[in-house]
């Protein structure tokens, strides 16, 4: 599949790049795509959420009415479930939801993920730039030079660009990131992909095993 490369005004250089079969045109797996949105969705989670026990409330241990002869229920201490201030029974305790996943189920989802944003023509692919001070009015400009304003973009970057990512940061529909880090979740997000023409390279290299 060919693609246009565009400069940052919009306009077509006259070059083309062939998006690679391998990862832009494969048939797409369902199933490893929800394993690996499962997982990281899971690793954001804090898991710190926590309720007191009946051993770890404060209170007498006192028994508060004899076992037999009350006419109620056998009762304990003051720190019984049952009664309003006691412990929690079965609360939730700090815990780490992540979950493993293979390389390889991990690597045919990202696939999959850019399959697909391939077969909705979501993928622009522009040369490379940088911009020489932190202005969110320009990284707007070039949103709007490239005909996404108003989606969902995800600029992928071959390296760390500063001044891009501050540019950036205060719009809500934007994010940038490096292609080395692209993951799965991210590019489901996006309604669509901005991809320099190096970091096109560096996807190669890093999902063709």
């Amino acid at each position: 599949m060919e693609v246009s490369v565009l400069n940052i005004n919009g306009q077509e250089t006259g070059r083309t790049v062939t998006l690679n079969d391998s990862i832009f045109g494969i048939e797409p797996n369902d199933h490893v795509i929800y394993l690996d949105v499962k997982q990281y969705l899971a690793n954001q989670r804090q898991g710190t959420a926590k309720a007191k026990e009946r051993s770890e409330i404060t209170g007498s241990t006192r028994k508060l009415i004899r076992q037999k002869g009350g006419g109620g229920a056998r009762r304990g201490d003051i720190k019984s479930p049952v009664l309003r201030g006691g412990g929690r029974v079965f609360g939730p305790k700090p815990r780490d939801y992540g979950f493993k996943l293979n390389k390889k189920v991990k690597l045919l989802a990202r696939k999959s993920a850019l399959t697909y944003k391939a077969q909705e023509n979501a993928i622009v692919v522009v040369e490379d730039f940088d911009i020489e001070a932190p202005k969110t009015k320009e990284f707007v400009n070039i949103s709007k030079n490239l005909k996404v304003d108003g989606k969902k973009v995800l600029l992928l970057l071959p390296d760390v660009k500063k001044n891009i990512y501050l540019s950036a940061r205060n719009l809500q529909k934007a994010e940038v990131m490096t292609a080395s880090n692209l993951n799965t979740y991210k590019v489901l997000n996006a309604d669509v992909l901005v991809v320099t023409e190096n970091s096109l390279k560096l996807i190669d290299e890093t999902l063709i095993k």
